[in-house]
């Protein structure tokens, strides 16, 4: 565990467990979950935290159904369109009886710094 680092909002670095690109104020890993630090403001940031968006959806293959691929897709544009992102998530097959449920949210967590630099 690392004592606290107070980045730029939006700098971010490598999870030392998963090899993830996570937020540098991350006290937990949002991929592989695991804790990266103490933090001492956790419950108050968690407080903070809001879920402006979210969408959960299942898709389910009947025992009549051809098999069928999927790829999950993440695109992220600005705010003129432009692509900023793009990752493929996921990607998998779906048999005759079974389904996948897919859940997408976003957190926005304050970083207390009024007029601070947006990435």
């Amino acid at each position: 565990m690392t004592v606290v680092r107070k980045g730029l909002p939006g700098a971010t670095r490598t999870c030392p467990h998963c090899r993830a690109t996570i937020l540098e104020s991350s006290a937990r890993c949002p991929q592989c979950l695991k804790h990266l630090r103490v933090d001492p403001d956790a419950a108050s940031r968690a407080a903070s935290t809001q879920v402006p968006f979210k969408v959960e959806g299942t898709i389910k293959r009947t025992a009549g159904d051809d098999p069928a691929e999927y790829a999950i897709v993440l695109v992220l544009r600005d705010e003129r369109g432009q692509e900023v992102s793009r990752q493929v998530m996921g990607v998998g097959a779906l048999l005759p009886g079974t389904e996948r449920t897919f859940a997408l949210s976003v957190e926005l967590t304050s970083t207390g710094r009024a007029g601070a630099a947006r990435g």
